[in-house]
């Protein structure tokens, strides 16, 4: 099932979009065609994206923390009392924590999981009681290629995203033949401000991962579109990146948990510290 044809009256939900790999589907997505509803907490940067992107299709601006339940709710409400159907949803929107368990607090990580894991799954329930009534509407989840295994050093994050690559593959198996299509991006690492936000300088996060497995997030989102256009189900741009989630897969937890641990940045950091 490809994309829904682009309508002036539907639109594409992308979460997480005033920066990054969100932006970057948002313009794709555009640029293919498809009016866009951008959707953040950061309203000034949604505002600036909008000016960039307008001009041939709709674009919608809509302020929300993905960690408002309540604020949650209402999300696809306002698309419709702006008259327009929801023909594409993107679950990019995501946060981590970086560092031991030990170091973090309660309500970061509770925050975490209510981005990466409730946001998901309040969305994409409320997105396919309206798309399969119409047999039609594409869902694209992003996860990560930290989802692959258990990950010292960001546990809480790997496991939301686990969760989102095993929700999105089972969904699309029980949406198979309805006319909606659910896929799933995992990029490895990207040039975001994901590290910053979790408190990670990125050259330190670098060392621990060789510049070939860095994918620019033009090229990450695009891959994603893509995934949903042409029915992809799970990519993981890069080849090296799929390489390293395939073999982490595989390698016996025993053996692979230990050097993770002992690589990771902000592990390194807080043994330093001690």
């Amino acid at each position: 099932m490809a994309l829904p044809t682009p309508s002036p009256t539907a639109t594409a939900l992308v979460t997480g979009a005033s920066s990054g790999i969100g932006a970057d589907i948002a313009r794709e997505l555009v640029r293919r065609g498809h009016g866009v509803t951008l959707v953040a907490r950061r309203e000034d940067r949604l505002r600036a994206l909008a000016d960039e992107l307008s001009g041939s299709v709709r674009i919608e601006v809509v302020a929300c923390d993905m960690a408002d339940a309540s604020a949650r709710a209402t999300l696809l409400d306002t698309i419709a009392e702006r008259g327009l159907t929801l023909d594409i949803l993107v679950n990019n929107a995501g946060v981590g924590t970086i560092g031991s368990v030990a170091t973090s607090t309660v309500d970061a990580e509770l925050s975490m999981v209510r981005v990466n894991v409730e946001a998901v799954i309040d969305l994409c329930t409320r997105a396919v009681a309206q798309m399969v009534p119409r047999g039609r509407g594409a869902i694209l989840n992003v996860g990560s290629t930290a989802a692959y295994n258990p990950f010292p050093g960001q546990a809480g994050y790997a496991a939301s995203k686990a969760f989102v690559v095993t929700y999105s593959e089972a969904l699309r198996a029980e949406l198979h033949g309805s006319g909606v299509t659910v896929a799933t991006l995992c990029p490895g690492p990207v040039r975001t401000e994901f590290l910053q936000t979790a408190g990670m300088d990125e050259g330190t996060f670098a060392e621990a991962f060789p510049e070939f497995m860095w994918v620019p997030a033009r090229e990450v989102a695009d891959l994603g579109v893509d995934a949903i256009a042409e029915d992809h189900g799970t990519v993981v741009p890069g080849l090296p990146n799929r390489i390293a989630a395939t073999a982490f897969r595989h390698l016996p937890r025993r053996l692979l948990l230990p050097v993770l641990a002992k690589a990771h940045p902000a592990l390194k950091q807080e043994r330093s510290r001690r």
